[in-house]
C-alpha cells in the first residue's frame, strides 16, 4: 500500500495472540473516519480461535444477549500494554469507570449514541477514550492508547519511558463494546486537530496453514491470527 511506503516502524504494543478487527491493513481510514487522528488506528482484541464464532469471552452467546458477561470472563481484559516507542508521557488519565459486564444490545446502543451525539465542545474526550495515555515519541509523532483498565495506568505526565515500558492494561472504559486496546499514531497531541500517521510493526507472527510465520515491517489484516512473544 502506497501510504505505508515511508511509514514509521514500531514494536508491537501487546504480547500473546490477538485479532485486529479494525486495522489499516483492511481499509483506510481504519475506523471509517479521519477525525480524532484515527485514520491509521488499530483495535486489538483477544479471542478464542478454537471456537467458530471466535468469541472474545469464556461465555455463551445467550448469556451475552441476556444477563451479560462479566469483564473477568473476557480473554484480553487486564493484559499488559507496552510502549512501542520511547517517549515522554503527555497525558495519563485514569479513574474513568468501566461497565462491570458486557451486554451486546446495550453496548452497541451506547457506541452508536456516542458516535451520533458526541460534541467535543460539550463533552470530555475521556467519555470516548476512557482511561488513556498519550506520549510524544518524536517532534511530530504522538502515540495514543485508549480504553485502559481502571486503576491500571502505570505512567505519569512528564515521565520519560523507554520502548517496551509498561503503560497500563487492556480495559473496557469509554466508548468500548468489549475489552480491547485502541492504538494510533498521530501528528499532534490534540485529537481535535490531529492527523493519523501510518506505522508498520517491526516483527510479529501470523498463524497460517497450521504454522506460525514471521512478518517484518508489516501491518496485520483483520483476518490474521497475530502473535508477539516479546
Amino acid at each position: 500500500m502506497k501510504e505505508f511506503e515511508n511509514a514509521l516502524v514500531v514494536e508491537f504494543p501487546l504480547r500473546g495472540e490477538w485479532q485486529v478487527p479494525s486495522t489499516p491493513g483492511k481499509s483506510v481510514p481504519s475506523h471509517g473516519t479521519d477525525q480524532l487522528g484515527q485514520r491509521y488506528a488499530f483495535d486489538f482484541v483477544q479471542v478464542n480461535w478454537a471456537r467458530k464464532d471466535k468469541s472474545f469471552a469464556d461465555s455463551t452467546m445467550l448469556r451475552y444477549l441476556t444477563v451479560g458477561v462479566p469483564l473477568e470472563k473476557c480473554y484480553g481484559y487486564g493484559k499488559e500494554i507496552y510502549a512501542p516507542l520511547g517517549g515522554r508521557i503527555l497525558q495519563a488519565e485514569d479513574g474513568f469507570h468501566e461497565r462491570t459486564n458486557l451486554h451486546l444490545i446495550r453496548d452497541l446502543w451506547l457506541a452508536l449514541k456516542s458516535a451520533l451525539t458526541y460534541n467535543p465542545h460539550k463533552t470530555s474526550l475521556q467519555t470516548l477514550l476512557g482511561n488513556n495515555v498519550i506520549m510524544q515519541c518524536d517532534q511530530n509523532v504522538f502515540a495514543m492508547f485508549a480504553h485502559m483498565k481502571t486503576g491500571s495506568v502505570a505512567v505519569s505526565v512528564g515521565e520519560q519511558v523507554e520502548r517496551g515500558a509498561l503503560l497500563g492494561r487492556v480495559g473496557h472504559s469509554g466508548n468500548s463494546t468489549a475489552p480491547h486496546l485502541h492504538f494510533q499514531l498521530m501528528d499532534n497531541s490534540d485529537l481535535l486537530v490531529a492527523k493519523g500517521i501510518p506505522c508498520l510493526f517491526a516483527a510479529y507472527e501470523i498463524y497460517t496453514d497450521g504454522k506460525w510465520e514471521q512478518r517484518r515491517s508489516a501491518v496485520p489484516s483483520d483476518k490474521d491470527r497475530v502473535r508477539f512473544l516479546g
